[in-house]
């Protein structure tokens, strides 16, 4: 190995190890909120663009009201068409309910989530990924009644 070729090398170690330590020292001392996302992943998030919402016409259930609102009480289960690629079913509700619905892809899995109000008054959200033709169980809890509506966003 040549003089030059070691000086490189010996200044990449040195590059290699300042790296490390202002990526160790400028790190925060807190352990971080789970649900907080950092500024560059909302950048990138917003290069790539949302996802597509199923379109609630290929959405079918014995609960409907009129097309895309659901009222029932106990629970209802939503039939998804085909949606042909991956999307996401929006339901929203003023009122928390709990969401049944099976994990795209191939998983052999079970996805249950309580959907409750948005503090500032937004109300329920639930955000389901479909991959192909499915159904969706909804439950409304205590003995009351619930309405939902599928909306595109």
């Amino acid at each position: 190995m040549s003089g030059r070729q070691k000086a490189l090398l010996g200044l990449l170690a040195v590059l290699l190890v300042a790296l490390f330590v202002v990526a160790v020292g400028a790190g925060r001392g807190d352990r971080g909120d789970p649900a907080a996302r950092h500024g560059l992943v909302d950048r990138l998030a917003a290069l790539g663009g949302e996802r597509a919402a199923v379109d609630p016409a290929t959405v079918g259930a014995d609960c409907f009201e009129e097309p895309g609102r659901l009222v029932f009480s106990g629970t209802c289960v939503l039939r998804v068409a085909d949606p042909g690629g991956l999307r996401t079913l929006v339901l929203r509700s003023a009122a928390p309910f709990t969401v049944v619905a099976p994990a795209p892809g191939d998983a052999d899995l079970t996805i249950r989530d309580e959907v409750e109000p948005a503090a500032d008054g937004t109300g329920a959200v639930a955000k389901i990924a479909v991959d192909q033709a499915t159904e969706v169980g909804l439950v409304c809890p205590g003995l009351g009644g619930c309405t939902v509506v599928v909306a595109t966003s």
